[in-house]
C-alpha cells in the first residue's frame, strides 16, 4: 500500500525534472541561457583570470599587492573567480602590461599609471605629481574628491576600468654615486626615473632613463645609471641598491605618495554577476590600505636595519630642490597646454590639493611640529 502512494510521487519528481531540463535547453538554444560559471554556488563552477604586473615575481611590498589583490578575491568568492598572478615578463614585458589588459591578453594588471605616459600623458597624475599630494591625500582626492572618476574616464576608450591598487608613501629621492651640493652636480647625470618627474629631471641638467625594476641593480653596477629612484628602504634593500649606491638622498620630492593601480578589461568586469564585481572591488580597496600599512612597517624597520651600516646624511640642498621644483611647474604646466583631459584632471587634483594642504598645515604639519617640540626628532645631518 506504501509503495502504491509513493510511485506517484516519484513520477510526478521525474516529470517536473524532464521540464526543468527541456526549459533549460530551450533557453540556450535561443541565446537566453544561463552562464552557470557566473550563477552557481557551492559546485566546482568557477572562473579564471590572468592577473600581468610591472614587477618582479615575488617582491614584496609591490610584488605582494596584487597576490594580495588575487587571494582576498578568491576567498571572498568562495573560490569562484580565481586570479593567477603573472610577474613581468611571464606574459607581457613590463611596460606593456596596460596594453595586455586593454586586448584582454589578461584580464586585469597592476602596476604604475605613469609608465603609459607615453601613449596616456595625464596618467601621471595618477601615480605621483612632483612636489604634489601624499597617499593619504591622494587617496582623499580618489575616493571622495572626484579623482576616480576622471580616470575611468581617462581609461574609458581603451576598454579599462583602473582601482587605486596601493601605494608606497612618501618616497626616497634615491641612490646617486655622487654628492648633490648645488644644480650644477645635477648636469649629465644619468638617473633611471620615470613618469613626469624623468621630464623635470632632464630639464633640470640630467638625463632620465627608463629601465624596469628588474634591471636596476645591473644597471647601476655597470655604470650605465649613475643613480637611480626605485622606492624606499623597504623595497631597496630588497634590490640590493645599498650596495651599488654610495649616497641616499632624501626626500622624495618626485613621488610624495606614489600611487599603484589594480586595472581590469571592461568587458570581462561586465561579464561577472554583480555580486563579483562586488567582490573585484572590494578586494581592491581592501589592497590599496594594505598595502600603505605594509610599506609603513616595513620601510620603518628596513630603515632602521640600513643605518647600522650606511650613514644617511643626504639631505637634497635647497639649491637642488629649488630648481627641481622651478622645472616642475614648468613640465605640468606643458602637461596641461598639449592635453585637455590632463588639463580637466589637473583642475580637479590642484583644487583638492589646495584645501587638502590647508586643513593639513593646522593638522598633520601642526601637530607633528608640535611632537618634534616636545620629543626631537632623530637628526641624519649632524
Amino acid at each position: 500500500m506504501r509503495e502504491t502512494q509513493i510511485l506517484p510521487l516519484v513520477v510526478i519528481a521525474l516529470v517536473a525534472a524532464l521540464v526543468s531540463v527541456v526549459a533549460m535547453w530551450s533557453l540556450d538554444r535561443s541565446g537566453q541561457g544561463v552562464d552557470l560559471t557566473k550563477t552557481v554556488r557551492g559546485t566546482d563552477a568557477f572562473i579564471e583570470w590572468k592577473l600581468v604586473t610591472t614587477w618582479p615575481k615575488g617582491l614584496p611590498g609591490l610584488g605582494a599587492a596584487p597576490e594580495n589583490f588575487a587571494r582576498r578575491v578568491n576567498e571572498a568568492s568562495g573560490g569562484r573567480l580565481r586570479i593567477k598572478v603573472f610577474g613581468a615578463g611571464e606574459i607581457v614585458p613590463p611596460f606593456e602590461v596596460f596594453d595586455a589588459v586593454s586586448r584582454r591578453v589578461a584580464e586585469a594588471g597592476h602596476g604604475a599609471s605613469y609608465y603609459w605616459k607615453g601613449k596616456i600623458p595625464a596618467a601621471v597624475f595618477y601615480t605621483a605629481v612632483p612636489f604634489g599630494m601624499t597617499a593619504q591625500e591622494a587617496n582623499g582626492w580618489l575616493h571622495y574628491g572626484g579623482g576616480l572618476a576622471l580616470w575611468r574616464e581617462l581609461y574609458e576608450p581603451f576598454g579599462v576600468v583602473p582601482f587605486a591598487g596601493g601605494s608606497t608613501g612618501v618616497q626616497m629621492a634615491g641612490w646617486f654615486n655622487k654628492r648633490l651640493n648645488t644644480r650644477e652636480d645635477l648636469a649629465g647625470l644619468k638617473m633611471r626615473i620615470p613618469g613626469l618627474a624623468g621630464e623635470v629631471f632632464d630639464a633640470a641638467g640630467g638625463s632620465a632613463v627608463r629601465i624596469a625594476g628588474g634591471e636596476v641593480y645591473t644597471s647601476m653596477q655597470t655604470g650605465v645609471i649613475d643613480a637611480v629612484e626605485w622606492v624606499g628602504p623597504y623595497n631597496d634593500r630588497t634590490l640590493g641598491l645599498m650596495e651599488v649606491g654610495d649616497y641616499y638622498y632624501y626626500p622624495g620630492w618626485h613621488e610624495p605618495g606614489a600611487m599603484l593601480e589594480i586595472i581590469v578589461n571592461k568587458e570581462a568586469l561586465a561579464a561577472l554577476p554583480e555580486d563579483l564585481q562586488a567582490i573585484v572591488t572590494v578586494a581592491a580597496r581592501a589592497t590599496n590600505g594594505d598595502m600603505l600599512d605594509d610599506f609603513t612597517a616595513h620601510n620603518s624597520e628596513s630603515l632602521e636595519i640600513l643605518l647600522t651600516d650606511f650613514p644617511l646624511d643626504c639631505f637634497l640642498h635647497d639649491d637642488v630642490m629649488d630648481i627641481l621644483y622651478e622645472e616642475s611647474q614648468v613640465a605640468v604646466a606643458a602637461l596641461i597646454d598639449a592635453d585637455p583631459m590632463a588639463a580637466k584632471i589637473a583642475a580637479s587634483y590642484f583644487d583638492f590639493f589646495q584645501r587638502v594642504r590647508t586643513y593639513h598645515e593646522i593638522s598633520e604639519r601642526a601637530y607633528l611640529n608640535g611632537r618634534d617640540r616636545v620629543m626631537p626628532p632623530v637628526s641624519f645631518t649632524e
